[in-house]
């Protein structure tokens, strides 16, 4: 089952290789990744192409990482069902990577929240009634977009771990420790690729 696992993944990362800030920009002829914080996220997206823009980037990042989860669920619903949950979550890390580490951009992409944003909608969406009241409130009362971004992820984590406990997922113990493993990776990744941006607001 580990090839499994690797097909999963790279399903997710080709499809994660739509870049779609970095191809947006190029429709305006330049590169995103040279201008604000560099990267070719939502947010750099936003800030320098504008509103319009940050909607279509962050539209596009989220819906291909939902693509990636629901492709890998439709493949494999009769063939592991009985993991699919986890199988699921490795073609959205998948499209993160894809999102965050696009070979043939050098490895420069995003920071992997508007693809988490999709992640979370096609995993189990009602996630999202617990993470965007605490990316809104954050945002409202801080306007540190990095710090919401970060605790909405960390309140997922912890949704994932709180389901899993409850038995939500359908999986033996095994394979739903897994998917916390996996989860944790994600989250510590994230803050990784947000580690400038939290030593700003240290």
């Amino acid at each position: 089952m580990t090839v499994g696992r690797i097909i999963c993944i790279l399903i997710g990362y080709a499809i994660g290789l739509f870049q779609t800030g970095y191809i947006y920009g190029k429709t305006q002829h330049i590169d995103i990744r040279e201008h604000g914080s560099g990267n070719a996220g939502t947010t750099n997206a936003l800030r320098v192409l504008g509103k319009k823009a940050g909607l279509i980037v962050f539209l596009g990042d989220v819906f291909k990482c939902f693509f990636a989860v629901e492709l890998v669920r439709l493949l494999f619903k009769h063939t592991y069902p009985d993991i699919l949950p986890l199988l699921s979550l490795y073609a959205a890390a998948g499209a993160i990577l894809g999102h965050n580490f696009p070979f043939y951009l050098h490895f420069k992409g995003g920071k992997g929240i508007a693809a988490t944003a999709g992640l979370i909608l096609a995993f189990h969406w009602p996630f999202l009634i617990v993470a965007i009241p605490v990316f809104c409130i954050l945002f409202f009362t801080t306007h540190y977009v990095s710090l919401c971004s970060l605790s909405a992820y960390a309140a997922a984590f912890i949704l994932v771990l709180v389901f899993g406990h409850m038995g939500k997922y359908g999986m033996d113990q095994p394979h739903t420790v897994e998917l916390y493993i996996v989860m944790a990776v994600l989250t510590a990744m994230a803050f990784y690729r947000h580690r400038a941006n939290i030593g700003r607001l240290l």
